[in-house]
């Protein structure tokens, strides 16, 4: 029975200056130690174009998809607009499509990409140019699959274009816990969104979160829950500016995943940023969430 739902993904422009090759050895270590199977993994195919432009403004898309960004809307994403790079991030999407169907039928999934959080309806930025965990949300809505969904996201950057799509929606609650000067300088206005000031420790992070979700889960009821579980708010990470251990980001991690399984509400997951100079420490924080993922659901 397929419990767990990963997407392997293309990989990124080998130029690209982050540490992008957890991408590819991430599974390989979810494999190595025994967390995962073979077959506890997907390959997505690419994601029909009206998923995308359910979400995405049409002449975005097109310009995207025809390689006919202008110069200024190609900087901003951080990346050289290539084909692979489109076909890479449809695929994300549709894996986190994918996973949120397994989610429904086996309480939670993963994507090991994903997490596209910074692009808009009509831009993309940040390294991101297609917004996974929104496009799934609407999927999941336009099917009538679910009524409320509840994005908890966790990166140190906040999610600005998912504030910005679902703006004026009231089905899906956007809540985001970030880095108060951190990227982006200019912030959307979620529907929570609570800063953090820069070193903010693993305490203060844990206690802050865990009482702002449980009062999320009391008053929304969510039945749904897109998990941004990016790793950059770790004390390594060279860009986070937060000082939260690994521990702590492990513990993070459980707090989501359990109040999700004591609620009985799916739960996607997608990797989201981590940035830290040694990828060990990158490697072993994302391992913790599926470890977690694992042992809390199966």
């Amino acid at each position: 029975m397929v419990a767990w739902a990963e997407s392997y993904v293309l990989p990124l422009p080998s130029n690209h200056r982050f540490p992008m090759s957890k991408y590819e050895l991430l599974p390989q270590q979810l494999l190595y130690e025994g967390t995962l199977a073979p077959s506890n993994f997907f390959a997505p195919k690419l994601a029909e174009e009206e998923w995308i432009t359910n979400t995405h403004l049409a002449d975005y898309w097109n310009r995207l998809n025809n390689l006919a960004l202008e110069p200024k809307e190609i900087r901003r994403t951080g990346f050289p607009l290539t084909r692979d790079l489109v076909s890479r991030e449809v695929l994300i999407a549709s894996g986190t499509i994918q996973c949120a169907l397994f989610a429904l039928q086996h309480g939670v999934s993963m994507n090991i990409a994903g997490g596209t959080h910074h692009a808009f309806t009509n831009k993309g930025e940040g390294f991101c140019l297609l917004n996974d965990m929104a496009i799934a949300s609407n999927y999941l809505l336009h099917h009538k699959l679910v009524k409320q969904i509840l994005v908890v996201d966790l990166d140190v950057h906040q999610g600005n274009g998912t504030a910005e799509i679902f703006r004026n929606n009231s089905s899906v609650f956007t809540f985001s816990m970030h880095g108060t000067n951190n990227y982006p300088l200019y912030k959307e206005n979620s529907d929570l969104d609570i800063g953090l000031a820069d070193f903010t420790n693993t305490d203060f992070y844990l206690k802050t979160l865990d009482l702002n979700l449980k009062n999320l889960i009391d008053q929304l009821q969510p039945d749904f829950i897109f998990f941004q579980s990016g790793v950059d708010i770790l004390d390594t990470d060279k860009l986070g500016k937060l000082s939260v251990t690994r521990e702590g980001c492990k513990l993070r991690d459980r707090m989501v995943m359990e109040v999700a399984k004591q609620n009985r509400i799916p739960l996607v997951a997608s990797m989201g940023g981590g940035y830290s100079p040694n990828l060990k420490d990158i490697m072993e924080a994302h391992a913790n969430t599926y470890r977690l993922a694992q042992e809390i659901f199966f």
